[in-house]
């Protein structure tokens, strides 16, 4: 049983994870080590799994910082920005430690707190109680349940009402460790009542050494409330992510997340969106680009639980060489959710004979007067549109090329932030021409 060294290390130094960390974030440990010993890690056996073995990541030496250590590297040093133009609040989890040595140029708005989980919890009790670990449902996922466990810090927005956060923020989180190392990261996004602010999380790894990464991300949006939350992974091949966020939603609130996976080793992304409120709408975007073994699954669920509201989902795969890719998505309109409009979406090129795409849309309705729709495609590129552009002067790889890039500029066009937009062609340009060939910031790969 590969859980059971994992319960003996928390039982054995349970005492320093709380000494190492907060009263508040402790408080629900012993519900997670409860859970995590009836549940374990979702295996392959499970059908959401069915396609991605994780428990295999965990079958190995894998170091954990249960003392909390900080890790001796100047993010500035081991990071270079690789979206230029982009005015932000940069911030650093270095693993999952917050960095709180980042000077800003500039003040936040008055009443916004970004920085660490454990400063919060300090200062903002009763913010942090009632959504830390609220929001994320860890009673039928083991990989949550294991995070909340040994979690020690991390990262929280909180927007006050009425407040807009003009400048989009922007975490990096980097990956460093001298041996393999299990690293478990948390981020809490609170937007109150007519609260408005835009975050982009970028994935790095430094060192060459595997790195297992849990990430639990929660989103409070009230009444209102605009969360754009995007996520960038350029990370090595020596990197498990397993990344779990759940947003929920009251009236009016506005929420889109995008996943872009420009290079990893083994991604798996579950997203759960719950619309409490009407009127309100959600946005789950995903792209990767995938080569060699690489792999991604991402899953996502949206629970429409009131009428008169808004969701769609649209991810698309690139896939060459032997890499894995998998959709499983689910719409569920539950009975009283009269007036939804609900749309899925998922297109996937697949460029060679030994890569493998596994797709699974699925729609759950119990309401009669509703919208909702899904489509999958999965296939090479348009022949006629290359001996279209071939008739016109153009090579057949540089149109292979702009046609690919063209493919994903529906998921890149969900990002609200117009410099990022542009950025993000850029990089998946250089991608697909063997340009990006391990990540794109980190001077440690120059």
């Amino acid at each position: 049983m590969i859980e059971q060294q994992y319960i003996d290390l928390f039982e054995q130094y349970r005492g320093e994870l709380d000494a190492n960390s907060t009263e508040g974030i402790n408080r629900h440990r012993d519900a997670a080590f409860e859970l995590f010993k009836r549940n374990g890690f979702p295996s392959s056996k499970l059908e959401e799994y069915k396609h991605s073995n994780i428990v295999r990541s965990f079958d190995t030496e894998l170091g954990l910082n249960l003392r909390n250590i900080p890790v001796p590297v100047n993010p500035y040093d081991a990071f270079k920005c690789d979206v230029p133009n982009l005015s932000t609040y940069t911030y650093f989890l270095i693993n999952d430690r917050y960095y709180d040595k980042a000077p800003q140029s500039e003040s936040l708005p008055e009443g916004v707190f970004v920085g660490s989980l454990q400063q919060f919890s300090k200062e903002f009790p009763g913010q942090f109680e009632t959504h830390y670990a609220k929001i994320a449902d860890m009673a039928d996922n083991g990989t949550v349940a294991y995070n909340t466990m040994f979690v020690q810090d991390g990262f929280v927005v909180y927007v006050p009402k009425n407040v807009e956060v003009e400048k989009p923020l922007q975490l990096i989180n980097i990956l460093r460790g001298g041996v393999d190392l299990n690293v478990n990261r948390r981020i809490l996004i609170i937007a109150e009542e007519n609260a408005h602010v835009k975050i982009l999380a970028c994935d790095h790894a430094v060192d060459d050494v595997h790195f297992v990464v849990t990430q639990v991300t929660e989103i409070s949006a009230d009444v209102s409330a605009q969360v754009d939350f995007y996520e960038l992974e350029e990370n090595s091949e020596k990197v498990t992510r397993l990344s779990n966020l759940f947003s929920e939603q009251k009236e009016n609130s506005n929420v889109v997340t995008s996943g872009i996976t420009l290079h990893n080793g083994y991604t798996r992304n579950n997203y759960r969106f719950r619309i409490l409120g009407e009127h309100a709408e959600a946005h789950a975007g995903g792209l990767a680009i995938c080569d060699k073994t690489q792999h991604i699954d991402n899953f996502a669920f949206l629970d429409h639980a009131v009428p008169n509201c808004t969701s769609n989902e649209l991810f698309k795969n690139v896939l060459k060489d032997r890499a894995t890719g998998v959709f499983c998505g689910k719409i569920l309109v539950e009975r009283d959710a009269q007036k939804t409009q609900a749309y899925q979406t998922n297109r996937n090129l697949v460029s060679s004979d030994t890569a493998q795409m596994f797709s699974k849309p699925q729609l759950e309705i119990y309401a009669d007067d509703v919208k909702c729709s899904h489509g999958l495609t999965t296939g090479q590129l348009d022949e006629d549109a290359l001996f279209y552009m071939r008739a016109r002067g153009i090579d057949k790889e540089e149109a292979r090329l702009l046609l690919m890039v063209a493919f994903t500029r529906d998921v890149v066009d969900m990002v609200r932030i117009p410099v990022l937009q542009e950025r993000l062609i850029s990089l998946i340009d250089k991608r697909f021409r063997g340009e990006l060939m391990r990540c794109g910031n980190c001077a440690v790969c120059k």
